[in-house]
């Protein structure tokens, strides 16, 4: 997968220096799958959420942190929506962010 972009990530870990290596693993993780189907990725991401609008959740280092993305599954993209806490995600309408 094609995934834009990785500078959000990169931002977030520099706020927040305990997330780098699970986002980063989940970026390499990524990159390298072929999601076709939300199934591709509940086999991998069994706590993954799936949201409307081809969104998926992702919980980050034991759920601290949340990570949404949109999914192109016809073009392979991965388009990163938000990365925040817990907290910030409770904040935010994951739907249509």
């Amino acid at each position: 997968m094609r995934v834009i972009s990785s500078k959000a990530l990169q931002d977030f870990w520099q706020r927040h220096r305990n997330a780098e290596d699970a986002l980063k693993a989940w970026f390499h993780e990524a990159e390298h799958a072929v999601w076709r189907t939300p199934d591709d990725i509940r086999r991998r991401y069994r706590s993954a959420d799936f949201l409307p609008g081809n969104r998926v959740v992702f919980n980050i280092k034991g759920n601290q942190y949340r990570l949404v993305v949109k999914i192109h599954y016809n073009t392979g993209i991965v388009y990163i929506r938000f990365v925040g806490t817990h907290a910030e995600y409770e904040r935010i309408d994951a739907e249509s962010i």
